[in-house]
């Protein structure tokens, strides 16, 4: 059990354990607690990970009793909160009788499971504990029976499917989100070395699929892409693009090219092709592994790559002393990655920027696409963290607006004796609301964040901080963290100019405005 500082964090936190380990589970109180955590289970939803959310409900003998008590809205009706739960939640269950507890909590638990999705349980305050003949002193494991293919619709799906994929000159395969929640990597892998098509992945797939196919091209994220990606899969006469979100985020303000009726698009339980057909009841780990044995390899796509491909240039070197550059922090980053590693990534400039982080087989990637809520890394590192035990050491990218949103439970990361690495990019400012919509709500109170992790720590945790402006400043900083401090957590704050962002990021947010700004449509 873990304790944090506020019931936010602690969902954040959850959610970062359920990234690493398949579930994860936040307890709070009533009401107060349970609307409290309730955007973190809603980040939860949309990315599509299990949780239990369980809350101390009220006694069961206030139930109908028209009292009004504490940590209400002081009204006698206790049903407020559940109600709420309910639009980012898959199931409620609320537990005031211990006769159907067991019942209760195990479907619960194994909806979550099964959907990919947030659960709600309620157990009254005066119940836990209690025994009950249903609750075996040994529990008997829940078995979870997960939707299974249609073995005709499959098949049907596959033949339509490579016909089309067959007739193509130049297909291309891409990688979506959605292959976590289908459990799908694997076949997804095993799809790609058939085909020998060129491979891509959406930018919230990344840490999801091997950067280390032979046939890898990147990150397709239309006009944002890694160079040559957007290229290949905008050029392609075919494409399948396996558990996608089309969002205004990962579509770069609904300016991908992509033409649907050369479409194949694969969801957890649904195939459509380009031409129209649907077909339901078909799980994408079936789906995809039957497409691998059905298709012919064509590397024609793939020799185009290649031919076109040109090594991105190399990071300038800096000047001696001279004031530390974002694309110089992140070549020392890259450098320092190996399959020991794991990224959690903020929103901000740091997605653009780890996106083009090149992975190490085995090396774990997070970030919050869909939901994107601004803070989330700092709890979503701790449960990370927690949940691998130390076994990979944690590398977190996290801006300075987003840091002060929720950074209290860093205190709780050096409770635990977590050994992340933290770089804190202070550029003085939410940068990514800059290059969307700028004003003077973009404008933050600077603090002195290596000194805040010397409070957090007071003299008892294993923690160590600093500040860094220049290159030199950072290579001495790394090789501390690296070889010298790593059983505790380093945190590197780093100092950058205002105006510093990436040139995607300037790409992306430009568009994304453009998208938020359009007029409406005429009556």
């Amino acid at each position: 059990m873990i304790n944090t500082c506020n019931e936010l964090n602690a969902g954040y936190a959850a959610e970062g354990y359920a990234r690493a380990r398949g579930i994860g589970c936040v307890v709070v109180t009533f009401t107060v607690g349970g609307l409290s955590v309730i955007n973190a289970v809603a980040g939860a939803y949309s990315e599509n990970l299990p949780l239990l959310c369980i809350a101390g409900g009220p006694n069961s003998n206030d139930f109908g009793t028209n009292r009004i008590l504490h940590h209400t809205i002081g009204e006698a009706n206790f049903t407020q909160e559940e109600h709420c739960f309910k639009q980012v939640t898959c199931k409620q269950v609320v537990i005031n009788d211990l006769d159907d507890a067991h019942e209760k909590v195990d479907d619960a638990i194994s909806t979550a499971m099964r959907l990919s999705k947030p659960v709600y349980i309620s157990i009254c305050c005066n119940l836990a504990g209690l025994p009950h003949p249903s609750f075996e002193p040994d529990p008997i494991p829940y078995w979870i029976s997960y939707k299974e293919s249609n073995p005709r619709s499959r098949d049907a799906a596959v033949e339509a499917a490579a016909e089309m994929l067959n007739k193509a000159t130049k297909p291309v395969l891409v990688g979506g989100v959605k292959l976590r929640m289908a459990k799908a990597e694997a076949a997804f892998a095993d799809l790609a070395r058939a085909c020998e098509y060129p491979v891509a992945i959406m930018p919230n797939a990344k840490g999801m699929v091997s950067e280390h196919l032979d046939h890898f091209i990147g990150t397709y994220w239309g006009p944002v892409s890694t160079e040559f990606c957007a290229e290949m899969v905008e050029s392609a006469d075919a494409y399948v693009f396996a558990g996608p979100i089309f969002n205004d985020y990962s579509s770069t303000g609904y300016s991908l090219l992509i033409n649907k009726p050369h479409l194949i698009q694969v969801e957890p339980y649904t195939v459509r092709i380009g031409d129209g057909r649907v077909f339901n009841c078909v799980a994408m780990k079936d789906f995809l592994t039957g497409l691998a044995k059905a298709i012919k390899p064509n590397p024609t796509a793939w020799d185009n790559y290649e031919r076109m491909y040109q090594a991105p240039g190399q990071v300038p070197p800096s000047k001696p002393n001279s004031p530390l550059r974002t694309n110089v922090l992140f070549k020392h980053i890259q450098a320092m990655l190996t399959s020991d590693s794991a990224i959690v990534s903020e929103t901000g400039d740091s997605w653009f920027n780890c996106q083009k982080l090149k992975l190490p087989e085995g090396c774990g990637y997070e970030f919050q696409m869909q939901y994107g809520s601004i803070g989330w890394s700092v709890g979503a590192l701790l449960g990370y963290a927690t949940a691998l035990q130390n076994k990979k050491r944690v590398i977190a990218c996290i801006g300075d607006g987003s840091f002060q949103v929720t950074a209290q439970d860093i205190s709780t990361v050096i409770r635990y004796d977590l050994n992340p690495i933290v770089f804190l990019i202070n550029n003085a400012g939410y940068t990514i609301e800059v290059e969307i919509h700028d004003g003077p709500y973009n404008n933050i109170k600077n603090w002195d964040y290596a000194g805040l992790i010397h409070a957090f720590s007071n003299g008892e945790g294993n923690a160590w901080a600093t500040k860094v402006t220049t290159e030199e400043e950072l290579t001495e900083a790394l090789k501390h963290a690296t070889e010298e401090h790593t059983d505790g957590l380093c945190f590197i704050e780093c100092i950058i100019h205002r105006d510093d962002c990436s040139k995607e990021l300037l790409e992306w947010g430009s568009r994304v405005a453009t998208a938020n700004s359009r007029k409406p449509n005429p009556q």
